[in-house]
């Protein structure tokens, strides 16, 4: 079989791990069940380029399990856990092309890899396949059927793709169902962007002052919890209504430039490029600790401050010291990259339950509707979102009410009033 991980060695751990994520991810279990017995992909081919993750490699064995020919990369050259790859490989037969610190080259001769297995299914996480297929393997567009995207940031890339009418097949933004972002972005970010920084700075939140870079759903989720911690939380923004909605929740919000004078930790999760520039680091205090929990680490620059920079060091894993002229330090956190991944495990498999569930109900969605499906990026049907959030409350023993036929009817009507 072919494959690249770190050390096939690693498999027998990586397993256990997998087995634990596994014992909190009932909604995705029960369509793995499901999938054994209807096979809704068989003969299917599926490129996959995701964070390989314990979590990951539980929408891999369910893919497999609905009959599919599943085929893993990783979509950040940080985020892959080792031992999960490993596991795959031996224990699941899934070929995965995945090593932890992996530069750009090795980068995308892991996405090609995948290419090369000619999918009749794409899915993405930040649309790196998706615009390698559109840009350098167009030959392979004619096997693909159509495909997912996982995150904010792939489906901004997507849309404008099909915007300028270069999609060249349909795509559903698994990222945007209400039982994805709701919860994934805010309360999955949320903690395991924390549990990252601290993992790599052992530094306590309480009493600092913490600069979160954005306030979408990923934003707020960190803010909330960055304040659940002690610290005093400030909130950057572009957009007018966020950053009302910031003040509302009880946050100060202030321009990039004057919150870059008092922020002790700065978080950047906004989906843009160069958030976090030269003459912010030019103002920062001495220690200061920058990451991003943003898809690509574009949203800080990196370039800008190493040109600033006397003298750069790793003084501890996931935290490289930029010495400036002045004497200041400032302490780039995990290469700039997805710090809830590059220095703990991203998100707990509590939330991805809900996120993967997605993923394999909108592919099965796609294989039966695969002929009415139009050349764009579509949101996942309501039908499915409902769905999860069902199976979500069974699972966690909880019951709602029901809507009585009257009020029903009431909400259907314009007559009956006071």
């Amino acid at each position: 079989m072919d494959y690249d991980v770190k050390d096939i060695k690693l498999a027998k751990e990586g397993a256990l791990r997998i087995e634990w994520a596994n014992q909190n991810m009932p909604v995705l279990n029960r369509i793995k069940e499901r999938f054994k017995k209807e096979k809704p992909l068989k003969g299917l081919r599926l490129a996959a380029c995701l964070h390989v993750t314990t979590e990951t490699a539980s929408l891999m064995q369910t893919l497999k399990a609905g009959g599919a020919k599943v085929f893993l990369c990783a979509s950040n050259p940080l985020s892959t856990q080792d031992d999960a790859a490993a596991s795959l490989v031996k224990n699941d037969k899934i070929p995965t092309f995945a090593i932890k610190g992996e530069n750009n080259k090795t980068y995308y001769k892991h996405i090609n890899a995948v290419i090369d297995k000619k999918p009749h299914y794409t899915m993405d996480d930040g649309a790196d396949l998706v615009s390698t297929l559109h840009s350098e393997r167009t030959e392979m567009l004619d096997f693909v059927k159509g495909g997912t995207e996982e995150t904010t940031t792939g489906v901004i890339r997507l849309k404008s793709m099909a915007r300028d009418k270069v999609l060249r097949y349909p795509i559903i933004a698994v990222n945007d169902a209400q039982t994805k972002h709701f919860f994934d972005n805010r309360y999955g970010t949320g903690q395991s962007t924390i549990d990252g920084i601290i993992r790599a700075t052992n530094r306590l939140l309480a009493g600092s002052t913490f600069v979160v870079c954005g306030y979408g759903w990923c934003g707020r989720g960190l803010a909330l919890r960055a304040r659940g911690m002690g610290a005093k939380v400030v909130v950057t923004e572009v957009d007018s209504l966020a950053a009302l909605e910031a003040v509302m929740d009880g946050f100060s919000v202030m321009p990039i430039k004057k919150a870059a004078r008092i922020g002790d930790f700065f978080c950047t999760v906004t989906g843009n490029i160069n958030v976090i520039r030269q003459e912010h680091f030019k103002l920062m205090k001495d220690g200061a600790m920058v990451s991003n929990s943003g898809h690509f680490n574009v949203e800080l620059d990196l370039d800008g401050l190493n040109a600033l920079a006397q003298k750069r060091r790793m003084i501890r894993e996931f935290v490289e010291e930029y010495l400036m002229e002045d004497g200041r330090r400032i302490n780039i956190l995990g290469d700039g990259r997805l710090i809830n991944l590059a220095a703990a495990e991203g998100h707990p498999s509590s939330v991805m339950d809900m996120s993967f569930a997605n993923q394999a109900l909108s592919v099965e969605y796609m294989v039966k509707m695969k002929k009415s499906l139009v050349l764009d990026v579509h949101p996942v049907p309501q039908k499915i979102d409902t769905a999860i959030a069902n199976e979500k409350l069974a699972a966690m023993g909880t019951k709602i009410d029901r809507l009585t036929p009257e009020q029903k009817k009431y909400l259907a009507s314009w007559d009956i009033g006071t």
